[in-house]
């Protein structure tokens, strides 16, 4: 057969589906969503090889609705517009069953425009949009396309999984299983798999064929090494999921250890991750982590950003490795973190309130009436740029939100802070 192995397998329903139980187990989200037939805008957000293009097929399988699909990596603006008008005959038709399914891999490839052109689609109901991204949604998704579209977070494959899916492979496969196969080993097999289900089925797919159809497939640790040409230590990173992989860096960085966060640096780039994936987090971090105590990280960082978009690769990996060194060397504080989610967490317990009229604008007459923008004072007209006008809603008058750290620079903002309110 020439279709890969990984094809051959690829489960058309949702009890044939493994991992992902969080999701699709008994009583859970997508399994229910899917049985019921009635489907929400979702994103799928998970590495390469958990499962999301599967779920999209299991949908299209299952469910009795139009299913179209669109490739992010191929498809522009003419492509969705022309999606779209089918999908928009098809909802409006007399035998519609329910809204047309639009299934957008690699999702945060798309452009905004090109996002955009989705977005009244789905805001009408025109269209159930369902997206597959391996990059974080909050980055790479649009805000308006995010607050109609649930995120679902798949992890990678756990041993327990692998194993079944292993067992599956060499019993039910129509070539595998009709070969004499010898597990002996397994331990090099799932640690280069790294939690995906695609990059173990592409193992043994190379296995089978790199063995005369004579001669039993043997596999042991030395010999998957051997076949796949590889450093082990390098490509599955020990064993650890990519997200151990990062979470010990940022930390490392957060915890000021320069040597640990260059050390898993060069693990992530040995082991071949995205070098925008890095500098991506190293953005995050600069204000996360570091924030106001020395604010020129987050401009470093940014930099990084563009630069090694710039150079490319391999040079690219000597302007992370001075990112780094600097975000883990420079003053540390989060209290801008901390004061935003404060101040979510007030918006959540307090709701909606109202804009206080003085701060309102009054571009009409009538607004003008309601008493709009009536007693504001312009902070420029006062000493020190500073007046004593209350700008949070009555309810929550005094509150404080952002608490200086124990650093020089945030020490001279409250300085001044104190120094003005007391004027």
């Amino acid at each position: 057969m020439n279709e890969p192995l990984a094809e051959r397998l690829r489960p058309r329903t949702l009890d044939n589906y493994i991992g992902q139980t969080h999701l699709v187990g008994e009583g859970a989200v997508l399994r229910r969503m899917i049985e019921t037939g009635k489907v929400n805008s979702f994103i799928l957000w998970g590495p390469p090889g958990v499962g999301k293009t599967t779920l999209a097929r299991i949908i299209a399988n299952q469910v009795e609705v139009p299913f179209h699909t669109l490739s992010a990596v191929t498809s522009g603006v003419k492509d969705i517009r022309e999606v779209i008008e089918r999908c928009t005959a098809e909802s409006r038709s007399l035998f519609a069953k329910g809204r047309p399914i639009l299934f957008i891999d690699e999702i945060h490839r798309f452009s905004k425009s090109q996002q955009d052109s989705l977005l009244g689609a789905v805001e009408k109901g025109v269209v159930t949009l369902i997206g597959a991204t391996t990059e974080n949604p909050s980055f790479e998704v649009i805000r308006p396309l995010l607050s109609r579209a649930q995120v679902y977070v798949l992890k990678p494959l756990e041993q327990n999984d692998l194993e079944t899916l292993l067992d599956r492979a060499l019993t039910k496969d129509p070539v595998l299983s009709k070969r004499k196969v010898e597990v002996r080993e397994k331990k090099a097999l799932f640690r280069f798999a790294g939690g995906d289900a695609r990059k173990l089925l592409n193992i043994l797919d190379l296995l089978e064929q790199s063995t005369p159809d004579d001669e039993p497939i043997i596999i042991t640790d030395a010999v998957v090494t051997e076949r796949l040409q590889e450093n082990p230590a390098a490509y599955d990173r020990d064993g650890e999921l990519h997200y151990d992989i990062i979470s010990a860096f940022i930390k490392s960085i957060r915890g000021s250890d320069p040597d640990a966060a260059l050390y898993w640096l060069a693990r992530m780039v040995a082991g071949g991750e995205d070098p925008e994936f890095i500098a991506r987090r190293l953005v995050i971090l600069a204000s996360e982590d570091i924030g106001l105590a020395n604010p020129n990280a987050l401009l470093l960082a940014n930099a990084t950003f563009d630069a090694l978009r710039k150079i490319g690769w391999p040079e690219g990996r000597i302007i992370l490795a001075e990112c780094v060194v600097y975000l883990a060397t420079s003053p540390k504080s989060n209290s801008a973190y901390m004061g935003i989610a404060a101040a979510l967490e007030a918006v959540e317990k307090t709701g909606n309130l109202p804009v206080p009229l003085h701060l309102r604008n009054a571009p009409t007459k009538l607004m003008k009436d309601l008493g709009y923008h009536q007693g504001y004072e312009y902070a420029h007209d006062f000493e020190n740029s500073f007046s004593h006008q209350a700008y949070l809603p009555q309810e929550l008058a005094g509150s404080k939100f952002w608490h200086a750290k124990d650093n020089s620079a945030e020490q001279k903002m409250q300085e001044r802070m104190d120094f003005i309110r007391k004027k």
